[in-house]
């Protein structure tokens, strides 16, 4: 949607909570009382106004607008509501200095340079299909960027510099524990995904299924994180190897899906 004021405001709510995220940081504070109501409060504005944006720009009369850009805002929506939900019950308000700012990036590059490509809808099952998929990608991005904090933290430790903003993270062993319940949860939504894609794909792409470099990366991305999920429950996996492996599987999804998107539509020219 080409609305200069909706798509300036939720930029600038977006920017104004990362900002306010990084002072607390730095300043080596824990997000709590009233500075963490009135992020929350500015967040939900900001994925309010956002939602606004996404439910004008994605309805189209033939189905959804399943473009590059458009998807690439809806995604960045997704996370910033997990992470808004999941900040009210885990520790995870730092994950807001890398999340929020990407958010309002992702508003400004749907805004300058809207696409178009209708992706007709033909059942629930469909619907369900991209519903699970994409909260699928939500949370195995918020498991990444929870990896990244981990090995910033972890750098710090290792230099002996615990100062800074690393005072207001929360210790090691529960950053760990919280992005391995997203990992978890995230690898059974693409586990159904999966399923869906291979068992519903004449109802779901009106085609047979076929092995596309898409389906390829996201198989290979599933296994990646399954040996990341046992290697955890059986070895005891932690650390930067658990980290490498998070990394490596959210690599793989970012191209299996948007990388040929990308290639489909803006090298290429042709719908993704």
């Amino acid at each position: 949607m080409t609305n200069p004021v909706l798509n300036f405001l939720a930029l600038a709510l977006y920017l104004s909570v990362g900002m306010l995220l990084a002072l607390q940081l730095l300043r080596g504070r824990t997000i709590g009382g009233g500075a963490k109501i009135g992020i929350f409060s500015l967040g939900c504005g900001a994925i309010v106004l956002h939602a606004v944006l996404l439910y004008t720009g994605l309805r189209l009369e033939s189905g959804l607008n399943l473009a590059l850009t458009p998807t690439f805002s809806l995604v960045a929506w997704i996370i910033a509501v997990l992470y808004l939900i999941t900040s009210l019950s885990r520790p995870v308000d730092n994950l807001g200095v890398i999340i929020m700012p990407m958010a309002s990036l992702m508003v400004l590059v749907d805004w300058l340079w809207p696409g178009q490509m209708s992706m007709p809808l033909t059942s629930r099952i469909q619907a369900a299909h991209i519903v699970i998929s994409f909260l699928a990608y939500g949370l195995l991005s918020l498991s990444a960027v929870q990896s990244l904090m981990l090995l910033l933290q972890e750098r710090h430790l290792r230099h002996r510099q615990p100062g800074g903003f690393i005072r207001a993270l929360p210790p090691m062993q529960m950053m760990e524990d919280i992005m391995f319940q997203m990992i978890g949860i995230g690898f059974v939504l693409l586990t159904l995904t999966l399923i869906s894609g291979v068992f519903f794909s004449d109802e779901l792409f009106g085609k047979p299924l076929k092995f596309t470099h898409h389906i390829v990366l996201a198989v290979v991305a599933w296994i990646v994180y399954a040996i990341l999920l046992v290697g955890r429950w059986r070895l005891g996996w932690r650390g930067r190897n658990a980290i490498h492996w998070t990394l490596a599987g959210f690599v793989l999804l970012v191209l299996g899906y948007f990388g040929s998107k990308f290639v489909l539509e803006v090298l290429l020219h042709r719908p993704g």
